[in-house]
């Protein structure tokens, strides 16, 4: 225990001394980076190993060749789940796109193709609601990794982690109260509310009026072809869940349940662990797996303001890169808003978190994403409003000057921008207020020269797994027809770009 604090000691020294000697482009020596990055890891905890947040839970990580598993990725790529057939779970978050759907807004019922993802993907002109735009409101978070999220799930956590151990979602009795169907994970729990939107994959036409319960219901008898669901579908899924459960004899109304369905959900998404990047292995004691440059904007990255860093890591923390938090950070707001009345009546605004608690000071936040392969999952914010990553990390440095500026026409093609500027002043609004009460941690008169930001960038390049740039790696993760399981509900995506 003295040597290790010998040498933490000696490490911050060395660190602290760099960081008042000026800024991180002057000589870059080489091993002095070195030293001034593992001591900045041992002060900040960091392992390299985000597979720890899930052991030090006692979780396990599902293996993507389980049964379990593989029938999670075969419901999570069926059109069955969608109430009117047109639109499933990897309808928006699909492995060759980062887990998401690379478009600013989801476009999720009634799509014009249902199996064209990614850009080109537009909603039908007869669409029900129909305003020219996409129909869902916040931008698509990626699935990958979703197994090392510990506090809660959605951009606003309407699913939540409580401290007693349940889990909070849109169906509990109240604000302190766990849902006791919530299931075991947040995954299964954040699994059983996407059928039941109507713009996602429920539809305007599929159990109009009915509870999340009793249309829950009526989707596990779809799948398992037996009381209202009996006839809507060819498919044989039984043996599938009987192999899942290791139940060779159940039947379909013993296995078959929504339940069931969200517990494989739930597995699938959270075989998704991939983190084999750069910056790990540096960060587990590999020197030569990260560039100069990298190094550079890994200092840039982690070190406080006022030693010549970004900050980011005051909300982007630990291993994963999230302190699962939720901060105003006052993105533009385009799309058509979640309901919320701006100042001028007009439902098109997004109250965020505050939707979830009802809290005034809660408006406009939204949860800290991962920032894990951060470079494959654009466009970014819970709008969408970005399409690049530097202009993101440009928002960061300075959010009023950058919403001064917006242009909304790197957004795709129809997104609403019906009460951009209005609906995005309230916002900007709110962070001046919260920076004023010393309520905000987003780092304020932080400047980066164009060759910083370039370091900065290239360290987040540094977080992407490069096994997600090959499509062989990623094919035991989607799901294809075969001589063993055939559903005719299938997505078998096409992508136009």
């Amino acid at each position: 225990m003295r040597l290790l604090f010998t040498l933490s000691s000696a490490l911050l020294a060395v660190v602290l001394g760099a960081c008042l000697g000026g800024s991180s482009g002057a000589k870059d020596h080489s091993q002095e980076v070195d030293l001034q990055l593992r001591a900045l890891i041992l002060q900040l905890g960091l392992t390299g190993r985000p597979e720890q947040i899930v052991e030090d839970d006692g979780r396990t990580i599902p293996e993507a060749d389980d049964p379990l598993v593989m029938l999670g990725k075969h419901l999570f790529f069926s059109k069955s789940l969608g109430g009117d057939f047109t639109s499933s779970c990897a309808s928006c978050h699909h492995p060759l796109l980062g887990g998401a759907d690379a478009l600013t807004l989801p476009v999720g019922v009634e799509a014009m193709d249902p199996d064209l993802l990614g850009p080109g993907r537009v909603q039908l002109s007869t669409a029900i609601g129909y305003d020219g735009g996409p129909n869902v409101p916040r931008n698509s978070p990626t699935t990958f990794n979703i197994v090392l999220y510990k506090q809660s799930l959605f951009w606003d956590g309407r699913v939540q982690r409580h401290t007693d151990g349940g889990i909070f979602t849109p169906d509990s009795a109240g604000p302190t109260v766990s849902d006791p169907n919530a299931g075991p994970t947040l995954a299964a729990a954040q699994a059983r509310f996407p059928v039941t939107s109507e713009d996602e994959m429920k539809s305007h036409s599929f159990e109009t009026g009915s509870t999340r319960a009793v249309l829950r219901g009526h989707l596990g008898a779809r799948i398992g072809r037996y009381g209202m669901g009996a006839g809507e579908i060819p498919d044989d899924w039984l043996p599938l869940f009987r192999a899942a459960f290791a139940s060779p004899l159940g039947t379909s109304q013993e296995l078959i349940h929504y339940d069931t369905i969200a517990l494989a959900l739930a597995a699938y998404q959270e075989s998704q662990f991939f983190a084999a990047n750069a910056w790990n292995r540096f960060a587990t004691g590999i020197p030569g797996a990260l560039t100069a440059q990298q190094k550079r904007g890994a200092l840039l990255f982690l070190r406080d303001p006022a030693y010549g860093g970004a900050g980011c890591v005051s909300c982007h923390s630990g291993d994963f890169f999230t302190d699962e938090e939720f901060h105003i950070l006052a993105f533009p707001q385009i799309g058509r808003g979640k309901g919320d009345l701006n100042g001028q009546g007009s439902p098109t605004q997004d109250w965020g978190r505050a939707r979830v608690t009802g809290a005034p000071t809660d408006r406009f936040k939204f949860r800290t994403p991962t920032l894990l392969n951060v470079e494959l999952t654009a466009p970014y914010g819970h709008s969408g409003a970005y399409d690049s990553l530097a202009d993101a990390v440009r928002h960061h440095l300075d959010p009023v000057g950058m919403n001064a500026i917006y242009n909304w026409t790197q957004a795709d093609p129809g997104t609403q921008v019906f009460d951009l500027i209005l609906n995005t002043q309230e916002a900007t609004q709110a962070l001046i207020s919260a920076r004023a009460a010393g309520a905000s941690r987003l780092p304020q008169g932080v400047s980066l020269t164009s060759a910083e930001l370039a370091d900065l960038l290239a360290f987040l390049q540094a977080l992407t797994d490069p096994r997600l740039r090959d499509p062989a790696f990623l094919e035991p993760w989607i799901a294809r027809n075969g001589a063993e399981f055939s559903d005719s509900q299938l997505l078998d995506a096409r992508f136009s770009q």
